[in-house]
Parts: structure tokens; sequence; C-alpha cells
């Protein structure tokens, strides 16, 4: 059974920057694409990066060029590098494969507010 273990998320200003980090134990990460996804308050959990084993990334429209996602096998772990953030980006993160499959973790609430 996979766990996935987010964290690094915060309050932070319009225009901060933020590291999220995913460790995840019960399986081989490396032959997965792994996936950030957020859920703000009263919507839909949506999928913000994903990454595939090899390395090949895809955004959602509204963070691209500003979100980095990147991964490391050895360590079964994955990031996102949140950069120029915005209070439409205050949500919790998860992790998980890309489509999800995995138990959902507890996530880490990124809040963006002056």
């Amino acid at each position: 059974q996979v766990q996935l273990v987010e964290s690094g998320g915060g309050l932070v200003q319009p225009g901060g920057s933020l590291r999220l980090s995913c460790t995840g134990s019960g399986t081989i990460f490396s032959i997965y694409a792994m996936g950030w996804y957020r859920q703000a308050p009263g919507k839909q959990r949506e999928l913000v990066a994903s990454v595939t084993s090899g390395g090949s990334a895809k955004y959602l429209d509204s963070v691209k060029g500003r979100f980095t996602i990147s991964r490391d096998n050895a360590k079964n772990a994955v990031y996102l590098q949140m950069n120029s953030l915005k209070p439409d980006d205050t949500a919790v993160y998860y992790c998980n494969l890309d489509p999800p499959r995995a138990d959902w973790g507890k996530g880490t609430m990124v809040t963006v507010s002056s």
C-alpha cells in the first residue's frame, strides 16, 4: 500500500515562493507518473502539475511559468517549486500518482495572503 506524506506548505505573501515536498513508501515511485493536486475551499480537487518517470512535465495553464515539478526517484520524492504565488493558489496541496491511484495523504496547506 502506498503511503504519501506532503510537506512544505505555509502562509506566504502574494509574489512569494514555497517549495513543497512529497515522499512515498510502499511502492517503486520511479515507474509511475507523479502529480501534485490541489483543492481550494468549495472547489473540486484539480491536477496542478505532473511528471512522468522520464521527467517530462505538464502543468495547469494557470500555473505555467510559475510552478516547476521535479522528482528524485532514488529518494521516492517529488517536489513542487512555486514562485510568484497568487491568492488564487490558496489550497490544500496533495501528491499522488497520475492518474491518482493511491490513498490520499493529509496534504499541506498553502495560504497566499497579505
